[in-house]
């Protein structure tokens, strides 16, 4: 259902929710809800009347908003809903430009828009309180955005990240895989002081070819502060560094409130870390600026475990990192979810990418200080080796791509 009922302690808690939310859209003090009809103004009719007189008194102005989930209904058919509800006691006077209270009729006419029932399955009856943060997916969406890469995050992803984060005014970001920064900015937008590092030097450069559809080489400006400064949170950026982030630049202690990121993962960007000469791949030949480095291949599970013991050092306690874990879905258990002693995992959701493919935002709070003999402890529990299956996430990815497309020419030659 789109409608939940929740139990919240009080008003002030609520609005608290709903200043951060960019998934709900509104919440309602629900005074009656029921099955039909009959069933809502049964329950109205019990809801304590100390409770709505408040709201009711003469001296105050109110309106009634209906909304239908999967339905629409005709203005005559909303008239005849709202006046079926006089028998409640509104002493006010409508006013339907500025009410100081707002009712909502909501009714839920299910999932399927192919077979929408005459009456809905549930109805309910509230009083408004407050909307979500849904018009910030609209107002920061990459596609307005001045600086953008081939893997920018999502803003609404970038807003469940933040809240995830627990990101709050004056805490200090970090994201090691930063990109064109798109994760600082939902972080920035909630007062938080943001930098990141990143391997690609032309990305934290905002050099080279352009991401952008029709455009082909990046402008003069086209860089990460640019794209706080678009909407007003400069101030909140400290910097960005080229660093390789499996060799750590940053001085020993607690540093970050949170650690926010999305790792590579092999498939539209390259998992890759500096080496030596002696490791050498290949050497890249990098700018205009002729900057060089030599690189070498970074397993999946390398960054995911340099990730975690990067958090266990550098958070402060009670700090959070958050990141994404790409899975290959008919192999996914829990036990492949890496873990530290020194984080708690708190949650682990599931965003679909193809029928075998997914990847799961784990989110872990730092509840134990770190300790050197926690620099390899994951080695030592017996559990690295599922971790492993992670190298080949690339090669599955492309396998059912690949199968995929032979499936499809096939049922095109029949």
């Amino acid at each position: 259902s789109p409608f939940w009922i929740l139990s919240i302690p009080s008003e002030e808690m609520a609005r608290g929710l709903m200043k951060r939310t960019v998934c709900a859209k509104s919440i309602f003090e629900l005074w009656g809800h029921g099955r039909s009809a009959g069933e809502l103004y049964a329950s109205l009719k019990n809801y304590p009347m100390d409770k709505m007189l408040p709201y009711l008194q003469s001296d105050s102005t109110y309106k009634v908003h209906i909304h239908t989930f999967n339905k629409t209904l005709t203005q005559a058919q909303k008239i005849k809903k709202i006046d079926a509800l006089e028998f409640l006691p509104f002493k006010g006077k409508v006013n339907l430009k500025n009410p100081e209270h707002i009712f909502w009729i909501l009714e839920d006419y299910g999932m399927d828009p192919n077979n929408v029932p005459e009456e809905p399955f549930h109805l309910y009856f509230g009083r408004w309180i407050a909307d979500g943060q849904r018009e910030l997916i609209e107002s920061y969406s990459v596609k307005k955005r001045h600086f953008i890469g081939n893997t920018s995050m999502d803003a609404c992803l970038s807003f469940i990240m933040a809240n995830h984060g627990r990101v709050k005014p004056n805490d200090v970001v970090y994201d090691p895989f930063v990109g064109t920064g798109g994760l600082l900015i939902s972080s920035a937008h909630f007062g938080a002081y943001v930098c990141g590092t990143d391997i690609d030097y032309n990305t934290i450069h905002g050099l080279g070819k352009a991401s952008r559809k029709n455009q082909k080489w990046r402008g003069p400006d086209e860089n990460i502060r640019a794209n706080l400064r678009q909407y007003g949170l400069e101030k909140y950026y400290l910097d960005a560094l080229v660093s390789d982030s499996s060799r750590p630049i940053w001085r020993k202690g607690m540093l970050f409130d949170a650690i926010i990121t999305d790792p590579p993962y092999g498939i539209r960007e390259a998992t890759r870390r500096t080496g030596s000469q002696k490791e050498t791949v290949k050497t890249a030949e990098r700018s205009t600026e002729n900057h060089i480095f030599v690189s070498s291949s970074y397993h999946l599970s390398d960054i995911f475990f340099d990730l975690l013991k990067f958090a266990a050092e550098y958070l402060v306690m009670g700090g959070r990192l958050v990141y994404w874990l790409p899975i290959y879905r008919p192999e996914y258990t829990e036990e492949i979810v890496p873990r530290h002693p020194c984080l708690k995992l708190i949650s682990n959701c599931e965003q679909m990418l193809s029928s075998h493919t997914s990847r799961r935002l784990i989110t872990m709070e730092k509840v134990k200080e770190f300790k050197d003999q926690d620099q390899n402890s994951y080695l030592l529990d017996g559990q690295y080796t599922p971790y492993r299956g992670h190298n080949s996430f690339r090669e599955k990815y492309f396998s059912g791509v690949t199968k995929r497309i032979a499936k499809e020419e096939k049922d095109n030659h029949k």
